[in-house]
């Protein structure tokens, strides 16, 4: 079977660029190979938190209470070898008016982000890389965005490696609640100066590109 890297894909921050919005959008990839070092922990977590009496189908770190986000964070630093951490960090502010439509904005910013992680090392040498994304924000708009996803990306992406996305609910892989996490640490970082929770996760930051 071919080497594949999968790419796991979240945000944090809103699509509201009016004063009542979040100062900045943050895209974040994680990478891995399998096995995924990560799962079984977690797997086991999850099972400890529902015999607590916790109703967890997966973990959010937003939702997520302070002990379980502590718990959570401490798992995944403990098992960062082999996992690359990417961040695209947009101040919403400098972003050009004819730019801050999310049927664009969203598919631009998620080929940026690809188009920088397809370059590193592990992803350039892959036979192919499946990028899995969690369900498109934005429920009213998301047929529209999904739409321009794919042709979004073909434009800006190399052809070579071959990828695949996917949109698939963050219940289903760890890596995304991973990459939920590690986007949420980058975020607070930027957004409130909050570095606690993003020291977890430091060592496998790769890049962390600032558009302001």
């Amino acid at each position: 079977m071919s080497e594949r890297v999968y790419v796991f894909l979240d945000e944090s921050g809103n699509l509201d660029f009016s004063d009542r919005g979040t100062r900045y959008f943050v895209l974040a990839s994680v990478s891995m190979k399998r096995p995924f070092q990560v799962n079984d922990a977690l797997d086991g977590y999850k099972y400890d938190c529902i015999e607590y009496g916790l109703e967890h189908e997966g973990f959010h770190c937003a939702n997520d209470n302070a002990h379980v986000r502590s718990k959570v964070f401490d798992i995944i630093g403990d098992r960062l070898e082999g996992v690359e951490i990417n961040s695209l960090v947009v101040e919403k502010s400098r972003t050009a008016s004819d730019a801050r439509d999310e049927a664009r904005f969203y598919p631009e910013m998620l080929g940026t982000l690809l188009r920088t992680v397809l370059e590193t090392p592990i992803h350039a040498a892959a036979k192919e890389i499946v990028v899995i994304t969690d369900t498109l924000p934005l429920k009213r708009r998301r047929h529209a965005i999904r739409w321009a996803v794919k042709p979004t990306l073909a434009r800006m992406l190399p052809s070579s490696p071959r990828y695949r996305v996917l949109h698939h609910d963050s219940r289903s892989h760890y890596g995304l609640q991973v990459a939920d996490y590690c986007c949420w640490a980058i975020f607070r970082r930027h957004e409130r100066g909050d570095r606690s929770y993003y020291d977890h996760i430091r060592p496998a930051v790769r890049s962390e590109w600032t558009i302001a």
